[in-house]
């Protein structure tokens, strides 16, 4: 019988995240729920209550009590049930890897079990998550400190991230800390926890200069907050120093694609989570866009802050009851031209030294492709 400590360690970390190797997560679910990687999945050795206990049994009284503690608190049917989860994760992705926190105890354990039941050893990576967590934060300071950066500006409704997606070689921050990146930005689904969205923005900065470390990569031009995530600050601070293009567009354009963004597929996205309960969409999407307002009170002024909530409660009235978007409209175009376009054409004058250029998407497109940026192919 193969002993735990002989049995396979895996240390490439950086090869784990580059080939998208499946990822078994031993860890306790409040720890999953913390902060996880994007291949991860959740099969824990351990509840939360169960950690929790053979944790204080470790202090008290050493590991050979907190192993005993822990085989009394699950009995034999209830770990041949999660030796067979783990072995239909194992059967479905046979090329996965195992951890828990620091690729101790938990892991080894897991591997003996398995070993045991099925006759394979299975690898544990050396370190676990915290090894894993340590590789990815190294890897945002060395991967930003020089990463080919263009950013991508312009005024809201200009459709950047569609835009943004016609690339090949792309970091898509709003996408991944899933939030648009203003006061109406908020999705239907819960952002990531940071520790998470941090992982996985290190994870797809990785695989962007892996293999082509010298080739440019668009970013849509951010704050350091993404809704309530911060972008990396080794990231953010290259973002601020690199060369700019700002798309522009009409401003009836920029009107229906803000349509299509902050209302259609909004709805469309709560739909989804909520099903058919039409009623519920509605709710949502009045708190959505009306708390979104007065979020921003205090900088339209009372005033402008009256008018404008007005126009969004009748403009919802008429969305609801008649499918009219006439009136939406109309609030959009009074956001626009009121409220983020001060904002965002001060912000642009102090970005001028580094903006290279500005015009349409498609005169943005042909200077980016010049530039090497490759367009998708199924674009």
């Amino acid at each position: 019988m193969a002993n735990a400590r002989d049995l396979p360690v895996f240390t490439d970390l950086a090869a784990a995240f580059l080939e998208r190797r499946p990822l078994l997560d031993l860890r306790a679910p409040v720890e999953f729920e913390q902060g996880a990687f994007p291949e991860a999945t959740n099969h824990p050795l351990l509840t939360d209550e169960e950690r929790h206990q053979v944790g204080i049994r470790y202090k008290e009284a050493g590991q050979d009590a907190a192993i005993a503690l822990g085989y009394q608190l699950v009995d034999e049917t209830e770990k041949a049930r999660r030796v067979e989860r783990w072995q239909r994760f194992l059967e479905a992705h046979p090329d996965a890897l195992l951890y828990c926190f620091r690729g101790g105890l938990r892991s080894r354990l897991t591997q003996q079990m398995l070993f045991e039941a099925t006759g394979v050893a299975y690898p544990r990576i050396a370190g676990g998550y915290k090894a894993m967590r340590r590789f990815l934060l190294d890897a945002l300071e060395t991967q930003s400190a020089d990463a080919p950066l263009i950013m991508l500006g312009g005024r809201t409704g200009v459709g950047k991230t569609p835009f943004l997606h016609r690339f090949e070689r792309q970091l898509d921050l709003e996408g991944r800390a899933r939030h648009k990146g203003s006061a109406f930005g908020r999705e239907p689904e819960p952002q990531p926890t940071p520790i998470a969205f941090e992982n996985q923005v290190a994870i797809d900065l990785l695989r962007l200069r892996h293999g082509a470390p010298a080739d440019s990569i668009l970013v849509e031009d951010e704050g350091s907050m993404v809704g309530a995530r911060r972008v990396p600050p080794p990231l953010f601070e290259r973002m601020t120093a690199a060369p700019l293009v700002v798309i522009e567009r009409p401003l009836e354009e920029r009107v229906e694609q803000s349509l299509k963004d902050y209302i259609i597929d909004l709805e469309a996205g709560y739909r989804a989570r909520l099903g058919e309960d039409l009623e519920e969409v509605e709710g949502r999407m009045r708190e959505h866009i009306l708390g979104a307002i007065d979020r921003v009170a205090k900088r339209l002024g009372g005033v402008r802050h009256r008018k404008v909530r007005q126009m969004a409660e009748s403009g919802l009235d008429a969305w609801y009851a008649h499918g009219l978007s006439d009136g939406l409209r109309d609030l959009i175009r009074v956001m626009l031209v009121e409220y983020y376009d001060p904002m965002y054409d001060y912000q642009l004058e102090k970005k001028r030294d580094r903006t290279i250029f500005s015009g349409s998407p498609e005169a943005v497109a042909e200077v980016l492709v010049a530039r090497g940026l490759q367009p998708r192919s199924s674009v």
